[in-house]
């Protein structure tokens, strides 16, 4: 089974899910605003696509944050602290099915590629 995980209210997102709903994709949604995100899965997805992927640094959340507060996340271990504390920040959605990420934001090309 697939797994989406994301915010719900979130644009991109409500496309990614419309495009799965449209093309008969089974998923579970993991709220990750309301349910949390652990260290050990952010780990995990940093190995796989790299930490800088995962960081949203076109939304409100990464905009808000002092100029200070951006230039010290340059590590994994930075990453994952904001990425925790701030999980709106995360890029989403992101979708895994046994622990792999197969696709990261929406991109109708990407997910047919990957999800059909």
């Amino acid at each position: 089974m697939k797994t989406v995980y994301a915010i719900p209210n979130c644009n991109t997102v409500k496309k990614a899910l419309d495009w799965l709903k449209a093309n008969k994709v089974a998923y579970e949604f993991h709220d990750y605003k309301k349910l949390g995100v652990t260290p050990t899965k952010l780990t995990s997805w940093s190995k796989q696509i790299g930490w800088e992927n995962l960081i949203n640094k076109k939304g409100a959340t990464w905009r808000q944050l002092s100029n200070e507060m951006q230039e010290t996340i340059t590590t994994q271990k930075a990453a994952i602290e904001l990425m925790m504390e701030k999980t709106s920040i995360i890029k989403r959605p992101i979708i895994e099915e046994n622990g792999k990420i197969l696709v990261l934001g929406f991109d109708d090309a990407a997910y047919k590629k990957a999800l059909k």
